[in-house]
């Protein structure tokens, strides 16, 4: 029996998902959990063999949850509606074994299970043409200073934190302006959190 634990903040979906899978006759849900913490703990405390994870939850996200559990034994697979390249990125450098899309049909899942826990990888094909389609412009430095920015800082305190001056804030502000092709930093924040950029 493959047991599992499912994480999704939307109790419908998490309650829709659970009853899903229990309909197969090799599934097992064992656990449900509305954040990545929650989904932590009942996956040390219940040793399943899947956690299937939403990505954007509250607490703690779905990607931040299976970095921490990158070096446990239960398998990840992250279900979420967000086809983003820096989301996915990230979700391999964690080493999830899949990462699939909400639409897709739910028999696809339970195979994707199956899959997996036959030890392969699956990943959502739009996902994989886009990882090579388009990479992050900014360098490390300016990715920096754009968090900050989205933080809430201001050129003083970033030149600050930075140990830099604000003349040199300024310049990396209008070279991520123009590499962004956006024509402020709301939109930068927005184009950036889109792509799934942030770390």
């Amino acid at each position: 029996m493959i047991r599992i634990v499912i994480a999704e903040d939307q109790r419908m979906v998490l309650g829709a998902l659970g009853s899903l899978l229990d309909l197969e006759d090799d599934m097992e849900v064992v656990g449900k959990a509305n954040n990545g913490e929650e989904a932590i703990k009942q996956i040390k405390q219940l040793q399943p063999d899947i956690c299937i994870m939403d990505i954007e939850m509250p607490v703690k996200s779905g990607l931040d949850a299976a970095e921490q559990l990158k070096e446990d034994k239960c398998k990840i697979i992250i279900l979420t509606t967000f086809a983003r390249s820096g989301y996915f990125e990230r979700a391999r450098k964690a080493g999830v074994s899949g990462y699939l899309l909400k639409d897709s049909p739910s028999e696809e899942l339970a195979n994707s299970i199956r899959i997996i826990m036959d030890g392969r990888r699956i990943y959502a094909p739009e996902l994989v043409d886009m990882a090579f389609e388009e990479d992050n412009p900014l360098t490390e430095r300016e990715s920096q200073v754009l968090e900050l920015i989205a933080n809430g800082k201001n050129t003083k305190e970033i030149a600050g934190e930075l140990y830099i001056t604000t003349g040199t804030v300024r310049n990396y502000i209008s070279v991520i302006l123009d590499k962004l092709d956006v024509g402020n930093r709301i939109e930068a924040i927005a184009r950036f959190k889109e792509k799934g950029w942030f770390k």
